[in-house]
């Protein structure tokens, strides 16, 4: 074995799957998904996914679970307008006006504004 040069390679993660429900971990070859109503999802770069959450579980009795779980969940409108808003203030380019913030969430003022109230009206108690 001496003076053999070995060649070292670069450890790959394998890609894994985590299911919402236990939290097993399986290849994606492996999972079931399904896409549910969520008001509270909205995703940098998947504006066109916003309100719809993607569940990912190990077999379709755990998927049917989830789908029961967000089924009983309501559908807020402002919340949806509310996670838009966080979305692009947290997006690294800063919002300066309401107009600005309406270009870039496509909603407009008075929706904007039925948001923030909605959000701090959900903020945590204050310890």
């Amino acid at each position: 074995m001496r003076g053999r040069k070995r060649h070292a390679r670069a450890a790959e993660p394998l890609p894994l799957e985590l299911c919402d429900l236990c939290g097993v971990t399986l290849p994606p070859d492996r999972t079931v998904c399904t896409y549910v109503p969520d008001s509270s999802a909205a995703l940098p770069g998947r504006d066109a996914y916003d309100g719809l959450r993607l569940l990912t579980a190990c077999c379709e009795q755990h998927l049917t679970a989830l789908r029961e779980q967000y089924r009983a969940r309501p559908f807020v409108q402002e919340e949806l307008w509310a996670a838009k808003i966080e979305r692009e203030l947290n997006a690294g380019t800063p919002v300066l006006t309401m107009t600005q913030l309406g270009c870039r969430t496509g909603l407009h003022e008075p929706e904007i504004r039925r948001a923030i109230a909605w959000h701090n009206a959900h903020l945590p108690p204050r310890p």
